[in-house]
Parts: structure tokens; C-alpha cells; sequence
């Protein structure tokens, strides 16, 4: 079976992104939770032409992607997992948690350090917040999560299977909880309990500091209570939160042209100040 997914990797990866992003599109027509105020069409073309730029970008730049890399490390034995020899149920559910993690302290890492703010503060600047605000990502930013990810991969010895189920639910989460809908209080809550919300995410893309510097998971809410970083809901509520940046507010911002050279056209010190831990309420 784990054989079977792997060697139709690519078919897995690209019915699961169209299946989701096709079902969110679909819930924002029916129950938005907030008015968005840029045309769709603007937004969507551009945001989704990242899609195709980042794609290209990481085709041409590695030679080798998580997966496969996955799969020559348990080939050649490589790897702590490897080298201990665990179960395979136990190294499968340790590298997806282990991933995971990484990803949320990425994050972290790319709102403390000014240049990778540069690049990520991309993914901020979009003034509103829908499904394809997930998938707006600059290419630099790719380039270096997929380099931290590749070192990841390599130094724990994942398993193949894992690899490739935590990438698919990484790309299906980040549709879901950057999607626009209206969920009821009470099963946000409860979901909460096993992965991050669209409204636990949307307080991240707050333009209030505080908020901006919480909420840090992608998949797996656990890491924000842990570390302090979790915020349960914004200050001025989620129809009054102003969402994006100070920087870049104008329209034309929003196209690819100038979105691609964001990273180099402000100083870094822009960045929102950095708070201390969010603090811990209550999911």
C-alpha cells in the first residue's frame, strides 16, 4: 500500500489540492465570515500565479524533493530513525509530529529574523484573507523552507510515507484555515483541539503586532500552547480586525509584478515589533 501512494505521488498531491481548494471555494460562496473588499479576479489570478512561479522554481532549483530524498535516506540507511532502527508505525507517527513541529518553529523563525521576514511578510500583505492567501507564498521563502525541510528529512532518516502524508495535509490545511468561512463557535472550539482554524489562523494575519506574532501553526494547534504563542480570539473581534500590513495597502500591491519585489523595496526594520509570549487562553 505505502508503495502504491508513493509511486503515484503526483496524482495523490494534485487531486487533494484541487479537491480542496475547489470544496473551500465553495463554502466562502455559501457562508463567508468576512466582506472582502479587492475583486476576486485580481486577487485569485495573482495569488494563484505564485502557484505556478513557485512550482517552476522548486522543479528547477532541486534536483531532488522531500519525498524522494525520503526515500534515498531509508535506501542508504541515513538518518537517526535509520539508525535506531525504529518500528515503522512509531518512525511514521514521530516524523509526521517532528515535521510538524519544524514547521511551526519556522515560522517563528521567519517573523524574528529581519531578512527572512522580508520574505515571508509577502504571505502578510495580502489585505484579505481567503483560500488563496494559503497558497501566497514568495519564491525565496520557498526556496528556504524547502532547504530546512530537505536537512530535516535527511538528518531524521523520515519515512517516505510520512513525508508525503504530511505534505499533502500541510497543503490541505493551509487552504482550509486561510479560508474564508463562518464556523460556529462551539465546532471551532472543538476543532481547535486537533488543528488550526480558519479563525484561529485569521488573528495571525491581524495588522496588530500582538496578533501577528501568535498563531503560528499550520496544522497541528498544540505548538502555540506549548510555547505561549496561542491567542483564542482578536482584540476588535474578527469583522472589525484590520487584515495585512501598513506597508503595501494600495491595489496594485496586490499584483504579482510587485509582489515579487516586496522583499527589496522597504528596510527590513519594518517589520511589526516583536511582543513577548501571546499568552495561553483557553481554545
Amino acid at each position: 500500500m505505502t508503495q502504491y501512494f508513493l509511486s503515484h505521488e503526483p496524482v495523490i498531491r494534485l487531486t487533494v489540492f484541487l479537491g480542496m481548494l475547489a470544496l473551500m471555494a465553495l463554502w466562502e460562496l455559501a457562508a463567508p465570515c468576512r466582506r472582502n473588499d479587492l475583486p476576486r479576479l485580481i486577487r485569485w489570478s495573482n495569488n494563484l500565479a505564485l502557484v505556478v512561479i513557485d512550482s517552476i522554481v522548486l522543479r528547477l532549483g532541486f534536483p531532488i524533493l522531500a519525498t524522494g530524498l525520503a526515500i534515498w535516506a531509508a535506501d542508504a540507511g541515513w538518518g537517526l530513525f535509520n539508525l535506531l532502527a525504529l518500528p515503522g508505525w512509531v518512525g511514521f507517527g514521530l516524523g509526521f509530529i517532528l515535521l510538524d513541529l519544524a514547521i511551526y518553529g519556522q515560522h517563528a523563525l521567519f517573523h524574528r529574523v529581519p531578512w527572512l521576514w522580508r520574505l515571508h511578510r509577502m504571505h502578510h500583505a495580502d489585505q484579505d484573507f481567503d483560500l488563496t492567501t494559503g497558497l501566497r507564498f514568495h519564491p525565496g521563502e520557498i526556496v528556504v523552507s524547502m532547504v530546512i525541510k530537505l536537512g530535516l528529512v535527511l538528518a531524521l532518516g523520515v519515512p517516505p510515507a510520512a513525508v508525503l502524508l504530511f505534505e499533502v495535509v500541510l497543503n490541505a490545511t493551509s487552504i482550509f484555515n486561510h479560508a474564508n468561512v463562518r464556523i460556529a463557535p462551539g465546532l471551532d472550539r472543538a476543532l481547535r483541539l486537533l488543528v488550526v482554524t480558519p479563525d484561529m489562523h485569521r488573528l495571525h494575519h491581524s495588522t496588530n503586532p500582538l496578533e501577528t506574532h501568535s498563531n503560528f501553526g499550520f496544522n497541528l494547534p498544540w505548538w502555540d500552547w506549548l510555547f505561549r504563542t496561542y491567542r483564542a480570539q482578536p482584540l476588535l473581534g474578527h469583522p472589525g480586525m484590520q487584515i495585512g500590513l501598513p506597508l503595501f495597502r494600495t491595489p496594485r500591491d496586490q499584483w504579482i509584478d510587485r509582489m515579487l519585489v516586496q522583499p527589496f523595496v522597504t528596510p527590513a526594520a519594518v517589520s511589526p515589533p516583536l511582543a513577548g509570549p501571546a499568552g495561553s487562553d483557553a481554545p
